[in-house]
């Protein structure tokens, strides 16, 4: 049974020409056929060429985009001592100690981001199945495990972003909103794919970026030219 498709994004996909676009027109277009009639996120998805099975294939990462993500994330840090003054400084929005897991524990998730010390792991670590599948567990590869908290706290506020490849080798990542200047978009996507690019494992092999699609969150998908990204960085 075919699902249905509105009107709407019908009439919105029927704009999109059948070719592979530059940055540029990727982003005027997805933003002259936005339908929705909110503040709607942009989304890149990348297809890669690796096989996420493999431990030396995985893509992941952090980038913090230059325009931010136009809107601010809720931080919740766990940590002891004078470093949940830090955090508070810094600016995160709820800051505690092996309280803030009994209250994860018992079905609060009133935020956006996780930051903890390597101390509090031990506790932390009870969170794996509930954070675990909401890609919000602390992990130092993403900097959400570290001793300078204020720094992690700072860098997710001014729009940091985390990618990591999926089961099907492919990569989704919010770069902004729909309000944003088409300069400010085009920016945090070279941002994005730069720190996909740099990212490519040593064991990939052929081509990297298969493909490349930019949507809004109720927009078709606007396919982009990847030649650009696999023959040098952007």
């Amino acid at each position: 049974m075919a699902s249905k498709v509105g009107k709407k994004y019908q009439a919105a996909a029927q704009q999109v020409p059948r070719k592979l676009h530059t940055l540029e027109e990727a982003v005027a277009l997805v933003k002259k056929i936005k339908f929705a009639n909110f503040d709607e996120t942009v989304e890149l998805h990348l297809r890669l060429g690796v096989n996420p099975k493999h431990a030396d294939q995985m893509v992941r990462g952090t980038v913090v985009l230059p325009n931010g993500l136009g809107k601010s994330k809720r931080v919740l840090v766990i940590a002891s001592g004078e470093k949940q003054r830090e955090a508070e400084e810094a600016g995160a929005d709820y800051v505690g100690g092996e309280e803030m897991v009994q209250k994860i524990q018992e079905g609060w998730l009133d935020f956006d981001a996780v930051v903890a010390t390597p101390d509090m792991m031990r506790v932390v670590g009870r969170l794996g199945k509930i954070l675990g599948p909401r890609g919000l567990m602390p992990n130092p590869k993403t900097g959400t495990v570290t001793m300078d908290v204020a720094k992690a706290v700072k860098e997710i506020k001014a729009g940091k972003v985390e990618f990591r490849v999926d089961k099907t080798g492919i990569i989704h990542a919010p770069i902004g909103k729909t309000s944003f200047s088409d300069d400010k978009l085009v920016e945090n996507a070279q941002a994005l794919i730069q720190a996909v690019v740099r990212a490519k494992p040593a064991a990939a092999k052929g081509k990297y970026v298969r493909s490349a699609t930019l949507c809004s969150t109720m927009g078709p998908g606007v396919p982009l030219d990847t030649t650009p990204y696999n023959t040098r960085v952007v």
